[in-house]
This record gives C-alpha cells, sequence and structure tokens, in this order.
C-alpha cells in the first residue's frame, strides 16, 4: 500500500519590504518565528514588533510588578538578536486579553503606524494541533490581529484614530500565522537558526523558571525540532512554517 504523500509547504512570499509581528507576550516570537526574521532583515527587509503585554504574569516566583520591567528588557534585547529595533507595547494585562473593540482599536493603530505589507502573528485557534489546549491570551490576539488587519484600512471603523493623525492603511496583503496546525507556506531557517537559538536565550529568566534543563541545550533542542520536523515538508531544509491568509 502507497504511503499518504506528506502536502509540501509554499514558499512565503518576498515581494515586500515592510512586516509588522502581533502577539501576546515577550518570547511568543522567539518559539518559532525568529529564524524567519532573522532572514527577513538580512535581506534588507523591515520589521517591528508589537506585543499586546509585557508578560508580568509569566513568571510564578515574580511579583508582576518586578517581572514586567525584566521581560520588557528581555524581549528588546531578543529582538535586536534578529536585527529588529522597534518593539512597542500595548500594555494590555498579560493572562487576562480581552478579545474585543480595545484590542482591535490598539491593534488597528500599530498598523497604521508601521504601515506593513505583511503581518504575522501565533495561532489564533483553540489548541496546538489538537493535541494541547492555547492560552486564552494567544487566541485573543491572534483573532484580533486578523481583524484589526481589515480594520486599519477602514477610515469608519475606529474614526478617533484619524483624529490622531493615524490614516487608514489598506496596505497589509498577508497575514501570517505562526504556530498553526495547518501551515501553506515556509522560510529556510537555516541562514538564521542560529541567531534565533540565540535570540530565544535572551528570555534567560523566564526559561530558567520554565524549565530545569540547562537554558542553552533547552533553546536549540527545542529551536531545531522544530524546524527540522517543518523541513520534512520543505524540500528537507530546516524551516518555519505559516498559515498565509491573503488580503
Amino acid at each position: 500500500m502507497t504511503e499518504p504523500t506528506i502536502p509540501q509547504l509554499q514558499p512565503m512570499p518576498e515581494d515586500w519590504q515592510r512586516a509588522l509581528a502581533v502577539v501576546a507576550h515577550p518570547d511568543d516570537l522567539e518559539y518559532g518565528c525568529a529564524a524567519a526574521i532573522a532572514a527577513w532583515t538580512d535581506a534588507g527587509r523591515e520589521v517591528g514588533y508589537v506585543l499586546a503585554t509585557r508578560g508580568e504574569a509569566g513568571i510564578d516566583t515574580l511579583a508582576p510588578a518586578e517581572c514586567r520591567p525584566l521581560r520588557e528588557r528581555e524581549q528588546r534585547a531578543s529582538a535586536a538578536v534578529v536585527g529588529v529595533s522597534s518593539v512597542e507595547f500595548l500594555d494590555h494585562r498579560d493572562g487576562v486579553v480581552e478579545y474585543g473593540l480595545a484590542l482591535r482599536r490598539d491593534i488597528a493603530a500599530a498598523v497604521r503606524r508601521h504601515r506593513p505589507e505583511l503581518v504575522i502573528t501565533l495561532n489564533h485557534r483553540d489548541t496546538w494541533g489538537g493535541v494541547a489546549w492555547n492560552t486564552p491570551d494567544h487566541v485573543a490576539v491572534g483573532r484580533a490581529v486578523l481583524d484589526a488587519a481589515g480594520d486599519a484600512g477602514n477610515r469608519w471603523i475606529f474614526p478617533e484614530l484619524v483624529e490622531q493623525g493615524l490614516q487608514p492603511w489598506n496596505g497589509v496583503r498577508w497575514v501570517a500565522v505562526a504556530g498553526s496546525a495547518t501551515p501553506t507556506h515556509a522560510v529556510d531557517a537555516s541562514p538564521g537558526l542560529e541567531r534565533a537559538v540565540a535570540s530565544l536565550l535572551e528570555h534567560r529568566a523566564y526559561i530558567e523558571a520554565l524549565t530545569d534543563e540547562a537554558p542553552e541545550a533547552y533553546a536549540r533542542k527545542f529551536l531545531t525540532g522544530a524546524a527540522t520536523s517543518v523541513g520534512e515538508r520543505f524540500g528537507g531544509r530546516p524551516a518555519v512554517a505559516f498559515e498565509l491568509f491573503h488580503r
């Protein structure tokens, strides 16, 4: 009996100059997207980060007031490793981010400020491949990103943004979802994989609270394992996968 052929992933579009990654927490991008982002910035493309929270509820042994500035510093350092200098925080409360108009407005405003052609976010579905339950923050932010990419182009949705000097932006051509169980496209991770590991390692305080494993071994095993798995559907090359939505 012939085994079923694994559908191959298509290369991500390359005819763009600016991208905006919008996720819930510090470290969300480093657990999967950083190798792709490093490759894009190497090619001269601009990538900005917007985070809904500062990750203040992410370390059980640290109170939010102490955790908040630590995780912000780690995120800025992590972004710099892969060539990203623009990092913004929307200051929604970590762990209790709510999908709704306030979140959509904040993300639409960010899209208007950055004017990207490509918007990147994280898995917005209830589970990770039907195996593990997703967090409410990821679900809320991912859904809001998909909606806000359209909101940003309509002057009659959130008209107060125009009053603040943020003109509509209809230039978003794609929204790419990382961590999807149904990816469609991929980026070769080989050129950026070492920097992706280094980028994740900048979240050292978070990793040390998360696992007893040595941070270097943990980060390398997680990222190389994920990239190798995706590569089985991308010509055998280590890769970062995305589910791509066209706008």
